[in-house]
């Protein structure tokens, strides 16, 4: 709905905000029409080649958790394929502790779904674990990331 990238604009980020939907991007740039975030319709499987590792800053906010788990591993990877050599990657995701399949949607990420994060060159600078009020079963992450300088490591 464009709030996030709105909030990010107001901290003094240059944003570029996608959506698979025209509808999505319309209600954006309606709900904000002297917004100076670029809203694109664009999906995430297929990333716009201009992005490849483009972006310095990443955020990204329970998008991967609405996604079924088959399409996971390519979804992880569009994600950090964006992220520049040094860039930061800001997720906010619910996890859990099982390797099974859950229920959802959401599907939380399991541990093996966020390692795909380190094999794909990014290390973690910090993890919080936060419970959402009323739902102690639900841990809920912000996790930060940042891509390597270099690919090789």
């Amino acid at each position: 709905m464009g709030d996030d990238a709105e909030a990010l604009v107001n901290l003094g980020f240059e944003v570029t905000a996608f959506d698979i939907s025209p509808t999505a991007i319309a209600w954006c740039q309606e709900r904000f029409p002297n917004s100076t975030v670029n809203y694109i319709v664009a999906d995430l499987l297929a990333i716009p080649s201009q992005w490849h590792q483009a972006f310095n800053f990443v955020f990204e906010c329970r998008n991967i958790q609405a996604l079924p788990v088959n399409v996971r591993s390519w979804v992880i990877s569009s994600v950090t394929s964006v992220l520049a050599p040094g860039g930061t990657l800001l997720m906010i995701t619910h996890v859990r502790d099982t390797e099974a399949e859950p229920s959802g949607p959401p599907w939380p990420l399991s541990n093996s779904e966020l390692v795909q994060f380190k094999n794909l060159g990014l290390y973690q600078v910090e993890q919080l674990v936060f419970l959402e009020s009323g739902q102690i079963e639900v841990k809920q992450v912000r996790i930060e990331y940042r891509r390597h300088n270099s690919l090789s490591k």
